[in-house]
Order: structure tokens, then C-alpha cells, then sequence
């Protein structure tokens, strides 16, 4: 008995000495077959981190060739707003022809989308947004946090 914390359960009578002995005597047998396992298992495969690009594509200096208007009628036309907008080209979403579950979805992915390619979103009516990239300034007032009153069904907060 080399452990000095079974001794003392012995002492107090918290464990049998018997079964102390057994344990000891395991011990040893029971490391083998941990290093035998351990040098049967084959070594893991190098993992290799994956780099996105640092910059998002952009047009030319503030030059705005097209705006592009969507009438989206599913959640699915998110691809076309966000393939769009990471080429920089500003969107207007016009959400009369949704669901206002779905109106909802689709302003939160816009909403998720502008922040992350560091453009903004701004109401323009109750149904109708424009997201621009960073690149392009708008000028008035909005944002979406300045919705109008007839607006609050797509109220975020």
C-alpha cells in the first residue's frame, strides 16, 4: 500500500485492505493494456486550418453602375440579394408579395448579411429596404432602427 490516501481510508475504515491490495495489484496490468491500446491507435491527421479571404470585392471607387430591386415571393430569393450585395451592388427589397413570417426571416438574414460585409440596411416605407455596401453612401434619414410608425410589424427589438 504506497498510496498514503488509501492507508488512511484503511485506518478510518472507509475501505477494506483487501481491496486496496487488489487495486494495487491491478494497477500495473491495467497500464500495459493502456499503452498497448495507445500505440496501436494510428496517429491523427494533421489538421490544416482553412483562410477566407481578408477583402470582400468591391466596384471601382463609390462608381455605381446598377441597383438591383427584388420582389421577393420566398425565403429562397435570399441567395439572389446575397450573391448581389457581396458583389457590392446595392439591393432594394420590396417585401409587399411575403408573408410577414417570411418578411421577417428575410430582413433578419438581410440585417445578418450587411453587418457581416459591413454595409447597411435602412427602412425606405413599412415593406420596402435598401441594403448598401460599405462602399456607398446614402444620404437622409433612416436606418433601421428609424422605422416609421406604420412599420411596426417588422419591428426587431
Amino acid at each position: 500500500m504506497g498510496n498514503p490516501l488509501k492507508k488512511t481510508m484503511v485506518y478510518l475504515g472507509l475501505a477494506d485492505e483487501e481491496e486496496v491490495y487488489e487495486e494495487e495489484q491491478q494497477a500495473p496490468a491495467r497500464a500495459h493494456r493502456e499503452r498497448d491500446r495507445e500505440r496501436d491507435e494510428p496517429a491523427p491527421a494533421p489538421i490544416t486550418p482553412l483562410r477566407r479571404p481578408v477583402a470582400v470585392r468591391q466596384p471601382a471607387g463609390g462608381a455605381v453602375n446598377e441597383i438591383l430591386t427584388v420582389h421577393p415571393k420566398q425565403y429562397r430569393d435570399a441567395q439572389l440579394i446575397a450573391e448581389s450585395f457581396r458583389e457590392g451592388v446595392p439591393v432594394i427589397i420590396n417585401l409587399s408579395q411575403m408573408s410577414d413570417a417570411d418578411a421577417r426571416r428575410l430582413i433578419d438574414f438581410a440585417s445578418g448579411l450587411s453587418l457581416g460585409l459591413y454595409g447597411r440596411i435602412e427602412r425606405v416605407t413599412s415593406k420596402v429596404f435598401l441594403l448598401s455596401p460599405e462602399n456607398i453612401n446614402v444620404s437622409g434619414h433612416g436606418g433601421i432602427a428609424h422605422a416609421d410608425a406604420e412599420s411596426a410589424g417588422f419591428d426587431q427589438s
